[in-house]
């Protein structure tokens, strides 16, 4: 897990004491009013631990101007749906939450407020962004993101030019699997050569691939994004909302490029779900060229943060991840399941405090300059103008990808039915296949298998 990340995982003693006057009753489904003056107060239950501390930020400074009480409250990596399932069940619960997806909608669907006459849907630039559910605007899109493979441009530069061995005489040759594994490979293989031919103090080509609870979302989620796009794809049916039979058919690409992870990585494979690698700090710290994760990873790693790390953000960019099949035409992963939701069942002036302090955020000068330099997002509304347009390089990579007419690859992980559960399902597998060599035939088994058994499962509910 990242270092800089503590999480906020309260207590219920302690919840209830930060959060009195947080009360629970039944919204009728009207904004109306003004919250200040502390006749309301909010409680967010944030998905994204890297921006925790922008949100205690926002949330003392809004507290200072309006006097309502704003308590935000952040999750564990990998343990949002189990946070959220716990606090909403108290009696002082959280008044925002994150749903990512309509499966979510169906879960949550008692405690979903009809954000249709809200400001922040007026204000939402792609109405495609928020989740509709059961006649009701269920949810809306706070954050437009992209996943890839980060990867330090400057390393790959300086080993084109000076290390006689190289296999590509370009940065730009990268453009599909087979010149990335051979240059992955290459790199790993040649990690002292290289650094005595270029200066670099490399100990691998891939940061490690953690199967640990703090990091597995990457590939139980991310990466098997890629397969389901294509399966999808073939298939013909909604990019984000899926199906109930899933097939694996691109399982063996998924195989390839989670091999190419671990294989060119220096980190001990029997060991990947132990939680003690930290592949942030890898890339950060320029021990590794290449590194899959998503935009919301720029921020991190601005000069003179609190990380330490020596690499620069003008030295990274973002590629696809490759898979072996469209690799010509396709983009970076664009997409998001960060959707703000507002609890129905809190008392109306809770709510009222909740749409507003929501406005605040993405009309103000801080809460805007939160958004997009201290979380570094991309957010999809139309006050994000000027000097709040995304300054994050890798979103300005999937705009710039785009336009050369590359397709982006739909965030089709957000189908995924009863997500923690199939993800802890496909994991283990995968940890059995990568720790232990264990079969690749169970790892596809639980793939397709566990999928319709939580598929049927979720709409049986």
């Amino acid at each position: 897990m990242k270092k800089k990340l503590v999480t906020v995982l309260l207590a219920s003693s302690m919840v209830a004491t930060m959060l009195a006057g947080c009360g629970s009753g039944s919204g009728d489904g009207t904004e109306k009013g003004s919250a200040k003056g502390g006749d309301g107060s909010v409680y967010m239950l944030n998905f994204k631990p890297e921006t925790d501390q922008a949100w205690q930020d926002l949330a003392e400074k809004y507290t200072d101007e309006t006097g309502v009480q704003v308590t935000v409250v952040t999750a564990a990596d990998g343990q949002y749906k189990t946070t959220l399932k716990s606090e909403l069940a108290k009696k002082d619960a959280p008044t925002i939450f994150n749903i990512g997806s309509t499966a979510d909608c169906a879960e949550y669907d008692k405690y979903i407020y009809d954000l249709k006459d809200s400001e922040i849907y007026k204000h939402l630039t792609d109405k495609s962004l928020a989740l509709e559910y059961n006649g009701k605007i269920a949810s809306v899109a706070n954050c437009y993101e992209c996943y890839g493979i980060i990867y330090n441009k400057a390393i790959l530069e300086n080993y084109c030019k000076n290390y006689s061995g190289a296999v590509i005489k370009s940065v730009d040759d990268i453009k599909d699997l087979d010149t990335l594994e051979k240059v992955a490979t290459d790199i790993n293989a040649h990690v002292d050569d290289i650094n005595k031919a270029c200066g670099t103090k490399l100990t691998e080509a891939f940061a490690s691939a953690g199967l640990d609870s703090g990091s597995n979302w990457r590939f139980s989620g991310h990466l098997a994004g890629i397969e389901l796009y294509y399966e999808f794809k073939d298939a013909g049916c909604d990019l984000t909302a899926g199906q109930k039979e899933v097939t694996g058919k691109y399982m063996d690409n998924f195989k390839r490029v989670w091999d190419m992870y671990t294989n060119t990585s220096a980190a001990d494979k029997a060991t990947l779900d132990s939680g003690s690698f930290n592949a942030e700090s890898e890339l950060g710290m320029e021990e590794a060229v290449f590194y899959q994760n998503g935009d919301w990873e720029y921020a991190a790693f601005a000069d003179g943060n609190e990380n330490g790390y020596t690499v620069k953000q003008s030295d990274l960019s973002m590629m696809p991840i490759y898979f072996g099949v469209d690799d010509e035409n396709e983009g970076l992963a664009v997409g998001t399941e960060n959707h703000w939701t507002v609890n129905a069942q809190a008392d109306q002036a809770d709510i009222d405090a909740t749409l507003e302090f929501l406005n605040w955020v993405i009309t103000s000068d801080d809460g805007r300059d939160a958004i997009v330099n201290a979380m570094g997002l991309s957010a999809p509304f139309d006050t994000f103008t000027g000097d709040y347009e995304s300054k994050n390089g890798f979103a300005q990579v999937a705009s710039e990808l785009a336009k050369e007419g590359k397709t982006s690859v739909a965030w089709s992980f957000n189908a995924t039915p009863s997500v923690d559960d199939w993800r802890a399902d496909f994991v283990a597998p995968l940890t059995e296949y990568t720790e232990r060599g264990g079969s690749w035939d169970d790892v596809t088994k639980a793939f397709s298998e566990k999928w319709a058994y939580y598929w049927d499962l979720q709409n049986e509910q």
